[in-house]
C-alpha cells in the first residue's frame, strides 16, 4: 500500500526563552516612558502613582494566568479568538477577530512603523519635521522588511525578538540603577517624594480619574496575551506557557516599578508631570539620554524635543535616532509575528477565507496571513490620521478580555472534568471581569465621546458579513478560483493543527 504523504504542520520552534521574549518584548514599549507623568497627574501623588503601577501589573498577571489556564486546556494558537470560539461559538469569535485584525493589530503596527520612520528620518531633516510622504514611505518599508523576515523563517524572527528584549531589559535596568546612584549621591532627593507621610499627599478621590490612570498604566502592560496567539508553535506548551507568562509579566512589573522609583528619585512630582517625556528629562539631567533613546519607540511626540537635545549632543544626534529606530524594529517584529497568527487561526476555523489558513509548503510559515496583515497595516499608514481610532478602540479590547476570561468560569461549570495542566484560583477570573467592566465603562462615563459609539457600531456591522458568509457559508465560485490561484502563486497549502 502506498504511503500517504505527511500532512503540512507548523513546527514548534519557540522555546522558553523565545516565549519570554514574546511576552516581555511586546510589553516593554513606549508606555513606561510616556505614561508615568499621566498616571501621576490623574492620581495626584507619588505613592498613589506607584500603587497604580503595581496594581496594573497585578491585574495583567491575573488576566495572563487566566489566559494560561485556557491555553493549557485549548492548546491551539489564536488567543482570545480560539478561546471564545471554543467556549461561546463563532459569532462572538468573529467579533473578536474583527477587532483584532482590523483595529487592534494593524493600527498598532502602523503606529510602531511611523515611530521608526520619524526617528530614522530625523538626522536628515534637522530643525524641522520630515515630510509626511517620506515618513509614510519609510514606515511602509519597515513593515515590509519585518514581514519578509517573518515569512522567511520563524527561528530568525524569534532571534530578532530575543536580541532586542535583552537590549531593552539591560537599558531599563541601568535606568533603575541610575536612580539608586542618584539616591546614594543625595539621599534627601527621594525623601521628599516617597517618604510615607508625604507619598500620598494630594491624592485624588475621583473614581473616574483613577480609572483613567489605570488605563494609562495598563496600556504600558499591553502584550501579556501575545504568547497565547502562537501556542501551537511553543515547545511543551503545558509547561512553557505558564513559565513564560509568569516570568515575563513579573520581570516587566518589577522593571516598571524600579524605573518609576528612579524617576521619582531624580525628579520632583511637579517636574515629572510637566515633562513632555519623563525619561528624556530624567536621562538628560543624568547625562544618560542615550539609554532612553535606545529603548524607546512609538514616541513621535518627542521629535521636537529630540531636535532640541541635538543642540547639546551636536553631531552625535544621528546615532540616537538610529538607535531608537533599531529598537523599535524589534517591537514591530514581535507584534507582526503574533498578529499574523490571528488570521491564520480564524481562517482555519471558517471565520475568514480559507487562503489565510495556509502555510508555505517549504518554510512552514503562515505567509498568507502575514502578507494580509501587512497589507492592512500599509493601508492604515497611507490612509492618513489613525491616532484617534487607536485611542478609542483600546477600550474594546478590555471588553473582549472580559468575555475571554469568563470562559474560565464557564468551562469550570460546564466541563469540570477537562484535563487542566494549569489551574488558577477561581477568584482571579472574577476580579479580572470586574476590572475589565470598570475599564470599559470608565472612559465613557468620564468623558463620553461619539468615537466610542463609532467603534461599537463598526464591530456590530460585522454581522452583515457573518450571516451570509460564515453562518450560511455562501461561497461564490470566484472566491474558489482566486484561492486556487493564490495557492499556486504563493506556494501555500492547508496546514493541520499542531496539538
Amino acid at each position: 500500500m502506498e504511503k500517504q504523504p505527511e500532512a503540512l504542520k507548523i513546527k514548534r520552534e519557540i522555546g522558553l526563552i523565545g516565549g519570554i521574549s514574546i511576552v516581555s518584548g511586546t510589553m516593554i514599549g513606549s508606555g513606561i516612558f510616556m505614561s508615568p507623568q499621566f498616571v501621576l497627574s490623574y492620581v495626584g501623588s507619588p505613592g498613589a502613582s506607584l500603587l497604580v503601577w503595581a496594581l496594573s501589573g497585578v491585574l495583567s498577571m491575573f488576566a495572563a494566568l487566566c489566559y494560561t489556564e485556557l491555553g493549557t486546556i485549548i492548546t491551539e494558537s489564536g488567543g482570545e479568538v480560539i478561546y471564545i470560539f471554543r467556549t461561546y461559538g463563532s459569532l462572538l469569535a468573529f467579533f473578536a477577530t474583527l477587532n483584532l485584525i482590523v483595529l487592534s493589530k494593524p493600527f498598532g503596527l502602523a503606529a510602531m512603523a511611523i515611530s521608526i520612520s520619524e526617528y530614522a528620518m530625523a538626522p536628515f531633516f534637522p530643525g524641522c519635521a520630515p515630510p509626511q510622504l517620506v515618513v509614510k514611505c519609510a514606515a511602509a518599508g519597515a513593515i515590509l522588511l519585518v514581514a519578509i523576515v517573518n515569512c522567511l523563517n520563524v527561528r530568525l524572527a524569534i532571534r530578532v525578538q530575543v536580541v532586542f528584549l535583552i537590549a531593552k531589559v539591560l537599558a531599563l535596568s541601568i535606568i533603575a540603577i541610575g536612580g539608586i546612584v542618584a539616591v546614594a549621591q543625595d539621599s534627601s532627593v527621594i525623601v521628599d517624594n516617597l517618604r510615607f507621610e508625604n507619598a500620598f499627599v494630594d491624592t485624588g478621590t475621583s473614581l473616574s480619574t483613577f480609572g483613567m490612570a489605570f488605563y494609562q498604566g495598563l496600556w504600558s502592560f499591553a502584550g501579556w496575551y501575545n504568547l497565547n496567539f502562537v501556542t501551537e508553535e511553543l515547545k511543551r506548551p503545558e509547561v512553557n506557557l505558564p513559565r513564560a507568562i509568569v516570568f515575563g509579566v513579573s520581570l516587566v512589573t518589577l522593571l516598571y516599578l524600579l524605573v518609576n522609583v528612579s524617576y521619582l528619585s531624580v525628579l520632583t512630582p511637579k517636574e515629572l508631570i510637566s515633562s513632555n517625556a519623563v525619561a528624556i528629562t530624567w536621562g538628560y539631567d543624568k547625562y544618560m539620554i542615550y539609554l532612553y533613546i535606545l529603548i524607546s519607540y512609538s514616541l513621535a511626540e518627542l521629535h521636537a524635543d529630540l531636535n532640541c537635545r541635538n543642540k547639546v549632543l551636536g553631531s552625535w544626534g544621528w546615532i540616537m535616532s538610529l538607535a531608537a529606530a533599531l529598537s523599535a524594529f524589534g517591537s514591530l517584529n514581535g507584534s507582526l509575528f503574533t498578529g499574523g497568527r490571528i488570521m491564520f487561526v480564524a481562517a482555519r476555523e471558517g471565520l475568514l477565507p480559507d487562503i489565510l489558513s495556509m502555510a508555505h509548503v517549504r518554510r512552514l510559515t503562515p505567509s498568507t496571513s502575514l502578507i494580509f496583515t501587512t497589507c492592512i497595516s500599509l493601508v492604515v499608514i497611507m490612509s492618513g490620521d489613525f491616532e484617534t481610532i487607536v485611542n478609542y478602540s483600546s477600550f474594546a479590547g478590555w471588553l473582549f478580555y472580559a468575555i475571554t476570561v469568563s470562559g474560565v468560569i464557564y468551562l469550570r461549570i460546564k466541563k469540570p472534568n477537562l484535563h487542566r495542566p494549569y489551574k488558577v484560583f477561581i477568584l482571579l477570573p472574577v476580579l479580572v471581569i470586574i476590572a475589565s467592566i470598570f475599564l470599559v465603562l470608565a472612559p465613557i462615563l468620564d468623558n463620553p465621546q461619539i468615537e466610542y459609539l463609532y467603534v461599537i457600531l463598526f464591530l456590530l456591522s460585522g454581522i452583515i458579513v457573518y450571516i451570509p458568509f460564515i453562518h450560511y457559508k455562501v461561497c461564490p465560485g470566484l472566491l474558489t478560483k482566486v484561492t486556487m490561484f493564490l495557492q499556486l502563486f504563493l506556494e501555500v497549502a492547508p496546514a493541520e493543527k499542531n496539538l
